[in-house]
């Protein structure tokens, strides 16, 4: 049975509720980030022995193990929204739409994002812990999970480091797995499940942003 908080959780979900952003037009502060409508999603490093809410507890954000691998799957949908907030039990679910990336229609190279785009960055104090969070895509062989993951520069690497914390546009990274050299969005129908794992060495809050691109260009 879940039971309540910890005092770190709680301070932690202080912070969360005065950065977390949906819908709200963006100022351009220079942070890396494009300005317009967003959505923000946090995730949160716990401890397992910390005790969390219901995993299906409103707002935007995602507790995830401080150390140790988490798995976020991606559910299909028409908005962005949290449906299972608890990663450090085995399985979170985070919504979004298909992505609709644009690919070279001769080489199958990816081109650029076409739906929406995807932004992170690290938050908290600046320290040499990192984080690293990649995509991954599952099906069934013979009663067994066959997974795929990303690898090499697809792999999106964070660390809160001294200075101004900036976004980085991940859209890429976070929305495209490599499968035997091809390319593919998250809800391709070639595989069952898509998520993103998380591996983390101790970093306690990230966020991502996500900008539906005719909401921006409406603007």
């Amino acid at each position: 049975m879940k039971m309540r908080w910890s005092m770190g959780i709680a301070l932690a979900t202080v912070l969360v509720a005065a950065l977390l952003v949906s819908g709200v037009a963006a100022v351009g502060t220079g942070n890396g980030a494009i300005s317009g409508k967003h959505y923000n999603l946090n995730l949160i490093g716990v401890k397992k022995a910390d005790k969390l809410p219901n995993d299906f507890n409103s707002g935007a954000r995602i507790f995830v193990n401080l150390v140790g691998k988490s798995k976020i799957y991606l559910t299909l949908g028409t908005t962005f929204d949290v449906i299972d907030a608890d990663a450090t039990d085995g399985r979170a679910e985070f919504m979004l739409p298909r992505p609709e990336n644009e690919y070279d229609p001769d080489t199958g190279a990816y081109v650029g994002p076409g739906a929406y785009r995807v932004f992170i960055r690290e938050l908290g104090q600046p320290s040499d812990r990192k984080a690293y969070l990649k995509t991954c895509a599952e099906y069934m062989e013979n009663g067994e999970v066959v997974s795929y993951c990303s690898t090499g520069d697809d792999i999106v690497v964070l660390q809160r480091k001294k200075g101004q914390s900036l976004f980085d546009d991940v859209t890429r990274e976070l929305t495209t797995v490599v499968i035997d050299g091809v390319r593919v969005d998250i809800f391709d129908d070639e595989f069952a499940d898509y998520l993103w794992e998380y591996d983390n060495e101790g970093l306690k809050h990230v966020q991502l942003r996500f900008y539906l691109l005719d909401e921006i260009e409406a603007d």
